[in-house]
């Protein structure tokens, strides 16, 4: 019988904050953050932070297809960078810090460069962000796993906002996942214009389209 697991491996720059966020989206079973695409084997933190590796700090996703689908998992990934910032996201700077989306089956190239492509359209300039097969990765140290979690003060150069945004986006998805589609307009009437924003960024068509309808709703009081 063949597996619903799936995996793919995102860079969002420093990988507490990447991991913590992708953790927070529904479907998402795992997430380990280590380090990728470098030509040292087993490399260390101290020897990745040098920038003489060639790794990036990546964090290897695990996700229930049936739930989220590589398109929409992609498309919330891209709102937690900024696609156009060259080896840094925030306050980091570095190759280590580069942004990326490496796959491991070729059938998921054409879905990650769709994705891409929406999100090129939008600007006049390249984006910095590398789509590549997954060369190597390497497991980080167990601090860094979860570090969010270990440490909820700790550094995150991703917003609270953004995080708040995705566990509640998480939450309603969950929630609408056996729902009549007026049971979903019901769900959906006083969700903010955020997170309907989100919803649209969904593959799965009812969502999307009670999402339209209440957006209209919305706009025309």
């Amino acid at each position: 019988m063949k597996s619903d697991m799936d995996v793919i491996y995102l860079a969002g720059g420093c990988f507490w904050g990447t991991q913590h966020y992708m953790s927070l989206l529904y479907g998402v079973i795992d997430t380990e953050v280590g380090y990728a695409n470098g030509n040292v084997a087993n490399p260390t933190y101290q020897q990745v932070y040098t920038d003489q590796t060639g790794h990036v700090e990546c964090v290897k996703v695990t996700y229930d297809r049936n739930i989220i689908s590589l398109k929409t998992l992609c498309r919330l990934f891209f709102k937690s960078i900024d696609p156009l910032l060259k080896n840094r996201q925030g306050d980091d700077c570095g190759t280590r810090y580069r942004t990326g989306i490496y796959w491991v089956h070729e059938s998921d190239k054409p879905v990650i460069n769709e994705v891409f492509q929406e999100v090129q359209s939008k600007y006049d300039v390249p984006l910095a962000v590398e789509i590549l097969p997954l060369d190597s990765f390497y497991t980080g140290e167990d601090y860094h796993q979860d570090y969010l979690i270990k440490n909820p003060d700790g550094y995150c150069h991703l917003p609270l906002s953004l995080m708040k945004t995705a566990r509640i986006y998480s939450e309603v998805i969950s929630s609408l996942r056996e729902c009549s589609n007026e049971e979903k307009k019901l769900i959906l009437k006083d969700i903010s214009y955020e997170v309907l924003e989100w919803l649209l960024e969904n593959e799965c068509h009812e969502v999307r389209q009670c999402a339209l309808e209440i957006l209209a709703e919305k706009n025309r009081r």
